[in-house]
């Protein structure tokens, strides 16, 4: 018996390029199958789906959940830097230029501290 073929995309972007792959694929199989069936792992051997996280639609998911008409089955890229550590550090370089109250961490208003 063969299963029916449904139309996705495979998408992994890195910072000067996109790849985005429309396939034919049998229903019922995986995400994970699908990446692996790709070929896109062979193409970019960075790809490790043990460390890589995916997602369909920029919504995270497993690599076992079954994929659907029309998916657009993401793969991401590991973070290079903490966003938070990011925050935290342009905050404190606001506060040292005087874009930011040191107390609060608010904007300065300049209108206040000119009087």
């Amino acid at each position: 018996m063969s299963l029916e073929q449904i139309a996705i995309e495979l998408v992994y972007a890195l910072p000067d390029e996109q790849t985005l792959l429309s396939l034919q694929v049998d229903q019922e199989l995986t995400i994970e199958q699908v990446i692996t069936e790709s070929g896109i792992c062979q193409q970019y051997p960075e790809i490790d789906l043990t460390v890589n996280k995916v997602g369909i639609w920029n919504k995270a998911v497993k690599l076992n959940q079954i994929i659907e008409d029309g998916d657009r089955i993401e793969i991401y890229r590991p973070l290079i830097a903490d966003p938070k550590e990011v925050r935290k550090r342009r905050a404190e370089k606001a506060k040292e230029e005087g874009r930011a109250d040191k107390v609060t961490g608010g904007r300065v208003n300049p209108l206040r501290n000119s009087k």
